[in-house]
């Protein structure tokens, strides 16, 4: 059996390159050589431990954009429907739902009770930290339209669907609103382009790195405030500009523990407090649950985009490329052995968004 090489997690904070057998797609499935793995924040957060135990060992990586290689028996379209072929560039969503437990049938909610995020390193695998990905029966994927950059679609590559995702659970951004947004990564720069195509009036971001806070005022952000502020001055810049009844909505989009507390005291009077980006920063923080009451808040969170959210990322990012410079948000680039390197600079906030790209040796 051929093999090629993966990114392997095989305890925390222990990344080896494997070589790793490529497996001939099931029926239903797809072989594709990936071109592009995004680095995500939630990654280094498995990496670290910091997510939880994780069945080790896994190849990193839940992102991906590959060429079809090979099509398992009976596939002839993706999961939208447009015929697919070998050759031609395809983006996925990394669980594969089974369509028989409660969560799929029932409460059409992801994600599905019966299926699972990682597969063992030397087993059939969909991460993108490797060459080549076995995409299972049940695990959408989408074909990228022509002449679509793939840095654009892997720019935002789970990040969009999240944001999508989150909206569409905890309420959409309304014309006029007023949106803060704690983060400009990936997925903070996500909320931000979706809260602009949505009407909001103000969109304010939140981060300590000026690199990100300049690339959010290209996505839509109407105002930027830094971390190095006191958060007594940060909430006096957001309330001077949106009004002493505060943002219509927050956006945690940082990751990091602290960032709850602060985005309970700056959501406004009737406002929503939407949670993305802490599903890998386990713990807790002290809120007062008064401010909830007095202040009529709903707080929210979601995770686990639909396929749906990464379809309609993927059009997003196609039509949307160019108007934005949703490629240039890729500024960096590691190979596979140089993957520890690519979650430390995630890590750091030294990069808007790293990728792996197999070919770089």
């Amino acid at each position: 059996m051929s093999t090629a090489k993966a990114c392997v997690l095989v305890e925390p904070n222990r990344i080896e390159t494997w070589d790793v057998p490529i497996f001939d797609p099931p029926a239903g499935g797809a072989l594709v050589r990936i071109v592009a793995g995004g680095v995500c924040g939630s990654d280094v957060h498995i990496m670290t431990g910091e997510a939880g135990i994780m069945p080790f060992p896994i190849i990193l990586g839940h992102e991906g954009v590959g060429l079809v290689e090979k099509l398992g028996p009976g596939v002839e379209t993706d999961y939208a429907g447009v015929p697919v072929k070998t050759g031609d560039l395809v983006y996925w969503a990394p669980i594969a739902l089974c369509h028989r437990c409660h969560s799929c049938t029932v409460l059409e909610e992801t994600p599905c009770e019966n299926s699972q995020f990682f597969e063992h390193a030397e087993k059939p695998n969909w991460a993108s930290y490797a060459d080549y990905a076995v995409l299972p029966n049940g695990l959408a994927f989408f074909r990228v339209p022509d002449g679509t950059s793939t840095d654009a679609v892997i720019a935002l590559g789970c990040a969009l669907p999240t944001v999508l995702r989150g909206f569409d659970r905890c309420g959409q951004v309304r014309v006029g609103d007023t949106v803060v947004v704690q983060g400009a990564g990936p997925v903070g720069l996500s909320a931000i382009l979706v809260a602009k195509l949505a009407g909001a009036r103000e969109i304010i971001a939140v981060d300590m790195h000026e690199n990100r806070l300049a690339m959010a005022r290209t996505m839509g952000a109407t105002a930027t405030v830094s971390l190095k502020d006191s958060p007594d001055e940060r909430r006096r810049q957001i309330y001077d500009r949106v009004s002493s009844h505060g943002p219509d909505v927050v956006v945690e989009a940082a990751g990091v523990l602290p960032a709850f507390p602060e985005g309970v005291d700056l959501t406004g009077n009737h406002g929503r407090y939407i949670i993305l980006g802490l599903w890998g920063a386990i713990g807790t923080q002290p809120i007062s649950p008064r401010d909830l009451s007095t202040k009529n808040l709903t707080v929210a969170g979601a995770s686990f985009p639909k396929p749906k959210h990464y379809h309609g990322a993927l059009q997003l990012a196609a039509r949307l490329d160019g108007e934005y410079p949703l490629a240039e948000l890729v500024t960096h680039r590691f190979g596979i052995a140089g993957a520890l390197e690519a979650l430390e600079a995630t890590a750091k906030g030294a990069v808007i968004k790293a990728i792996i790209d197999p070919q770089i040796t």
